[in-house]
């Protein structure tokens, strides 16, 4: 009888092991590099930190047997803001977070939003049009996967656009001839006006207006307190470009693959909170970021009839940009238009109504 016990006992035990065994090597750690050539003060990235990766990691935690282990990359660390979409493409880093404005030959089209300017200014406005584009025009979701090996996550809205300066101005003459700083095609914005348009990145914005590497940046608010861009630029001037989604967030094709199903599940789920909560957040802390600024700097609005003087000498630009995108086989004049139409739907009112055919 006691052999017998002894025999079973053995046995209960073997059985605990191989069954312990089999969990411990089930659960899984799955390192993931994320790298963003944006610091975090600006809000996409910020969130990117604080919002993406802990509930990815919660979740997967709570709902798997895998385990969400960071390696974090940001204000260019891992990956400059012009490298993002590339180093996403070769391993790099498995996850990035990039501005479309800074590949300008790779992903053109989806810049779309600003090649529309004096859009909305209300960033779930613009998140919703593009989210409608998006759905209409599979090219701008397919290219990641069909040319840059990865898969797209989230589209990514910003605040909306306005001019901050190292110097007051009230109309166009003022500014013309000086150097403000941009990013992509909104330095058509500027050009078009008669200003001298530079590119600029985020992350040296601070040390270009305190060396007078230029005068101004067309920016959102949040970045303007951020980064503290108001110790040297202490004009900011409420223009209305709008807001526009043009950032993204991917991941590598060859590293989704590798994902247990269940955890690419909750992937998609964290990155579509997370590309809705980029909105929310940039919308309510539009009026709290100005109010700031109020508090430290000079913050004017611009007279109506200089912001449609503005808007009317890009009247012509949208239907350029698009046949000379039309020309290199892109679908520009569908997705402007699809665009175009998106935001009439979602109520709002273009200066002027750009036409392109």
């Amino acid at each position: 009888m006691l052999k017998n016990r002894n025999i079973f006992m053995i046995c209960a035990l073997a059985l605990t092991f191989i069954i312990t065994s089999v969990t411990t090597a089930s659960a899984d750690k799955i390192k993931l590099r994320i790298a963003s050539g944006h610091p975090t003060g600006v809000v996409y990235a910020g969130l990117m930190q604080s919002y993406f990766q802990p509930m990815l990691a919660e979740r997967v935690a709570e709902r798997t047997d895998h385990e969400i282990q960071w390696i974090e990359g940001y204000s260019g660390t891992i990956a400059k803001n012009p490298e993002v979409l590339e180093a996403v493409q070769n391993g790099i880093t498995d996850i990035g977070g990039m501005c479309f404005c800074f590949e300008p030959s790779n992903l053109p089209l989806h810049a779309f939003q600003v090649m529309l300017p004096f859009g909305t200014m209300n960033p779930m406005t613009s998140l919703r049009i593009a989210q409608t584009v998006y759905a209409q025009e599979p090219y701008l979701t397919n290219v990641f996967e069909d040319d840059f090996n990865q898969v797209l996550l989230a589209r990514i809205t910003d605040q909306g656009y306005n001019l901050g300066t190292t110097f007051p101005w009230k109309d166009l003459s003022e500014i013309e001839g000086e150097k403000i700083a941009g990013a992509g095609l909104n330095l058509n914005w500027l050009d078009y006006a008669g200003i001298t348009p530079v590119q600029g990145t985020l992350s040296e914005a601070y040390t270009g207006l305190q060396t007078n590497l230029y005068e101004g940046w067309v920016m959102f608010p949040s970045a303007w307190v951020n980064l503290k861009l108001y110790e040297h630029g202490d004009h900011y001037t409420l223009i209305g470009f709008g807001a526009m989604t043009w950032h993204g967030l991917t991941i590598n094709k060859d590293s989704y693959d590798k994902l247990p199903d269940d955890v690419k599940e909750i992937l998609h789920e964290v990155a579509m909170e997370y590309e809705e909560q980029v909105g929310i957040v940039n919308k309510r802390e539009y009026p709290q970021h100005l109010d700031t600024l109020r508090d430290k700097i000079t913050v004017t609005e611009l007279p109506a009839d200089v912001r449609s003087a503005w808007a009317d000498s890009l009247a012509d630009w949208p239907q350029s940009v698009a046949s000379d995108l039309e020309s290199k086989g892109l679908p520009a004049v569908r997705v402007l238009n699809l665009a175009l139409d998106a935001a009439e739907a979602q109520g709002y009112k273009w200066p002027v109504r750009y036409v392109v055919e």
